[in-house]
């Protein structure tokens, strides 16, 4: 993949992991990376130049320090500071972008009502993938989870996962998940043997059409085929409670896409099993 890496940069300890696991992409992969940090944008308030000059300066103070910090993995590096909303900033920074890395703002269960919501907003917004850092350690995880459901975007989402696959030496763990009908006077979920059987039957044919050909592109690549029954983003979180990463297409179109995100990738991010990325 051409072209260079955009990476957020907070003060947060998780800015350093989305820092550190771009670097890393981007040494493996020859590519360049800019560390953009956004300040509060003006709101006409007396003395508040002053203010934001200093909290300029501040930022500046520390993307340098970061750049230094990586100095060695031998990446380009480049800094930006912007000011005013920073899922505004940070997508239009990345417009041109080969891929824009975050780290979440994740908290956790029970800690108030933000559950990731930049990292949501900024993939409904974004032209390029991006990738989702969460705030802990991830351990030993091993292999890259793809979502798949035989849509357009769905073959970004495998080509993206497969290359990550392939440059880490991991595994491509392919899921397609199907859900049977829901029906209001079938609260026991009895449906008929051959209904259940044809519905596997059917995401196993999209799941082998999917991942066609990449054996080919990627003769080293070992490709796991998982179908499951049940609710896709929770079958994807719990295999990739295991994992490396997770990628998932987003479905977002025409003028309203960068408000919307596919109901599987928001809830993804909203729980963040792995680092995740998403892929338009």
């Amino acid at each position: 993949m051409a072209g260079k890496i955009i990476i957020g940069v907070t003060g947060a300890p998780v800015s350093r992991r989305a820092v550190d696991w771009a670097v890393t992409r981007a040494a493996q992969r020859r590519q360049a990376v800019e560390l953009v940090s956004v300040v509060g944008g003006a709101v006409g308030a007396v003395g508040e130049a002053e203010v934001l000059g200093a909290a300029q300066t501040a930022t500046q103070r520390l993307l340098d320090g970061e750049a230094a910090r990586v100095a060695d993995a031998g990446v380009p590096v480049t800094t930006r500071v912007e000011s005013g909303n920073p899922v505004t900033k940070l997508i239009e920074a990345a417009a041109d972008a080969a891929l824009l890395v975050i780290g979440s703002d994740y908290r956790g269960p029970g800690t108030g009502p933000a559950r990731g919501v930049h990292g949501i907003r900024i993939a409904a917004g974004a032209k390029c993938p991006v990738v989702v850092v969460p705030d802990r350690d991830l351990g030993e995880g091993m292999g890259i989870v793809v979502g798949i459901d035989g849509s357009e975007v769905s073959e970004h989402a495998i080509e993206f996962a497969a290359a990550e696959a392939d440059r880490l030496g991991e595994p491509l763990i392919a899921v397609n998940v199907w859900t049977p009908v829901h029906t209001p006077r079938n609260a026991m979920e009895v449906y008929p043997d051959l209904y259940l059987a044809n519905m596997q039957s059917t995401a196993e044919e999209v799941l082998a059409l999917s991942v066609a050909g990449l054996s080919s592109r990627y003769p080293d690549l070992r490709i796991v085929r998982r179908v499951e029954r049940g609710h896709p983003s929770q079958v994807l979180a719990g295999i990739a409670a295991d994992a490396r990463m997770v990628v998932v297409g987003t479905h977002g179109r025409g003028a309203l896409a960068r408000f919307l995100l596919g109901s599987i990738s928001q809830e993804l991010l909203s729980h963040l099993p792995t680092i995740t990325a998403v892929v338009r």
